[in-house]
């Protein structure tokens, strides 16, 4: 029964890429954890995978509607892969266990993913301000020392948790970019799936166990959700439905946080 609402849940991830360009990919984690029973730093590494390949199929719809800004995804795209890479590859190792107290490693992993669930859940539920009548979308330009520094950022984040960081990426491209939204999810969707699938391979190169069989079914029902999410998304507004995602992310981060610090009890 677990393992059906979990692969349910792959479906939802994949539909949320689709639809609003981000946020599904923070449900993974707590899936692989809670529904699947893999510990919390393998399961940030399966959704580094999962994340990735979802990501790169939802981008080829975007591709053909000359939707990715290739400049941007190259400038915010490669500080962001470095760091996600290095993180996995040498600071998630390097995390001691336990970390302080009585807190271990997996318990400071999920508080630390369920803080940014709650960071990310803001993010959704917030309303943009709307556009003027008559308003059109600001020229491209380029702040690079914010954006490099937000790839930075936002690589070392993904490689903590293993989150895309849809949430983090589309408000960095549209305010420090200019990109219009439908260009920015697009733009989003790529370098969430190139930082995601390079730095998994810093958790190969680590020599890190992985069920592929596992890996590869999860992923393939997520793809199906992306397209299922796409093919709504002519039908459903992304903007309506994000905020009562954003709600459920924002339960799901709470009761993470309230359910790992009563187990360190």
């Amino acid at each position: 029964m677990l393992e059906l609402l979990g692969y349910l849940g792959a479906v939802l991830m994949g539909i949320s890429l689709g639809l609003i360009g981000g946020g599904g990919s923070i449900l993974t984690v707590p899936i692989l954890v809670y529904l699947f029973g893999v510990n919390a730093e393998l399961s940030t590494a399966y959704s580094l995978f999962i994340v990735g390949l979802t990501s790169l199929f939802g981008s080829f719809s975007h591709m053909k509607m000359g939707n990715i800004h290739w400049r941007t995804a190259i400038v915010f795209g490669i500080p962001s892969i470095i760091s996600v890479y290095l993180t996995r590859h040498f600071i998630v190792p390097a995390i001691p266990n336990p970390v302080f107290g009585g807190l271990s490693k997996d318990l400071a992993i999920l508080i630390f993913f369920a803080i940014i669930m709650v960071a990310a859940s803001y993010s959704m539920i917030r309303k943009g301000k709307p556009k003027a009548a008559g308003e059109i979308d600001a020229e491209v330009s380029f702040n690079y020392p914010m954006i490099l520094a937000e790839g930075l950022i936002v690589g070392m984040v993904t490689g903590l948790v293993g989150a895309g960081g849809g949430f983090l990426i589309i408000p960095a491209l549209v305010l420090l970019a200019k990109l219009p939204m439908k260009q920015a999810v697009g733009t989003s969707l790529i370098i969430i799936a190139s930082k995601s699938l390079l730095g998994f391979l810093g958790d190969l190169g680590r020599g890190a166990e992985i069920d592929w069989n596992f890996m590869l079914i999860f992923s393939a029902i997520a793809v199906v959700g992306i397209f299922s999410g796409a093919a709504l998304s002519k039908k459903i507004s992304g903007d309506k439905l994000k905020p009562a995602f954003g709600w459920f992310v924002l339960i799901m981060g709470i009761y993470i946080i309230v359910n790992s610090l009563m187990s360190m009890k």
